[in-house]
């Protein structure tokens, strides 16, 4: 059985998040997504989510192409494997190429994962759902 994984704060979730579980999903058996902290969006991204995230995590849980959603409270994607024991990582291109997921690409050869970098949705995302907001 192929294990995939991916993590997201998923707030206000739209077509870009539903693209993105669809995808991973049609690439492995059992979709396993990470849905970020409150605590962790704030450290990471500096802004408190608008959804919550028992509200957030109800969402993602309540998508047909997701098996199970579990915490994600930091970025230590080793041992988030060490827990879970993916196959395949997924996540969006606009992160290919970068300095940490290089890191990761490099972490995870050794054993035989599988990081695949998915396709972003073009227009969308909550940073621009929330400048939207700013203008009604």
């Amino acid at each position: 059985m192929t294990i995939g994984y991916t993590t997201g704060v998923f707030d206000m979730f739209h077509i870009g998040h539903l693209n993105i579980l669809q995808r991973a999903k049609s690439l492995c058996d059992y979709l396993i997504v990470g849905v970020s902290t409150d605590e962790l969006v704030l450290h990471e991204k500096n802004k408190t989510p608008i959804i919550t995230f028992a509200d957030r995590c109800a969402i993602v849980e309540a998508i047909k192409f997701v098996n199970k959603v579990v915490p994600q409270q930091d970025k230590n994607k080793l041992a988030a494997w060490e827990r879970y024991h993916f196959n395949k990582m997924f996540v969006g291109s606009d992160w290919k190429g970068s300095a940490a997921w290089q890191i990761y690409e490099k972490q995870f050869a050794p054993i035989g994962v599988e990081i695949i970098y998915l396709n972003h949705t073009e227009g969308i995302s909550s940073t621009i759902l929330r400048e939207k907001l700013k203008k009604i």
